[in-house]
């Protein structure tokens, strides 16, 4: 059952007026809106952003996504950015986290999940990420544009709230307003709403979260 408010983040974004159009989406049924918006940080990514777009948002929280990089960097970018929060979507370690968080971050942890097992590690980062976002789990650090079984997610039992994240589109509407768990506090979309990489088709982004509180 779709929570009466869920965080909506929209990743991988950079350019100035696409940010603005996206942002722009608000006051939806059931005040569904665009929450956040994610910032590729990882110079391999289709989605990198290299210079600091001509506009940024005011309204919708901006989040960080770096992938296995340095304590220096992520630190820099959050000055240059005026990031809120940190996504740490590579091999990072409990005790990187917990450097980054005596800086005062919000940090979310991705994790790759396609069995229970997978939701294993969550435990060490518990305390130290204020959210985890859950991806499919594929060969790459970054996302796959594809879903996993979400029932796995059952074993989770864990305080830290989550995204779900992972190929949603309009063609798992029908699964997002059954799925339920404790922790699910919000969803995480990307390619699936992409004219170009990096480029949002914001209509589309406003027609799938309207469709989501039909």
């Amino acid at each position: 059952m779709i929570k009466e408010k869920l965080i909506v983040k929209v990743c991988g974004m950079r350019d100035a007026d696409n940010i603005r159009e996206v942002e722009a989406i608000v006051n939806l049924k059931e005040d569904l809106s665009v929450d956040w918006i994610g910032f590729i940080f990882a110079p391999r990514s289709p989605r990198y952003v290299e210079m600091k777009p001509a506009y940024m948002p005011s309204r919708a929280k901006r989040v960080g996504v770096f992938v296995n990089d340095t304590e220096e960097s992520i630190i820099k970018h959050i000055d240059e950015f005026k990031l809120d929060f940190v996504q740490l979507h590579g091999a990072e370690s409990p005790e990187f986290c917990a450097r980054l968080k005596k800086h005062g971050l919000h940090l979310i942890k991705a994790f790759q999940i396609a069995e229970s097992e997978d939701l294993i590690n969550t435990s060490d980062y518990e305390v130290l990420c204020d959210y985890f976002l859950f991806d499919t789990k594929c060969s790459t650090d970054g996302g796959s544009g594809r879903s996993f079984d979400w029932s796995v997610l059952s074993s989770y039992k864990g305080s830290t709230p989550f995204l779900l994240s992972g190929g949603l589109g309009e063609d798992v509407i029908a699964q997002l307003r059954e799925f339920s768990h404790p922790q699910w506090y919000g969803i995480d979309l990307n390619s699936r709403f992409e004219k170009a990489p990096a480029m949002k088709d914001a209509n589309k982004i406003k027609y799938f979260l309207q469709s989501m509180q039909q």
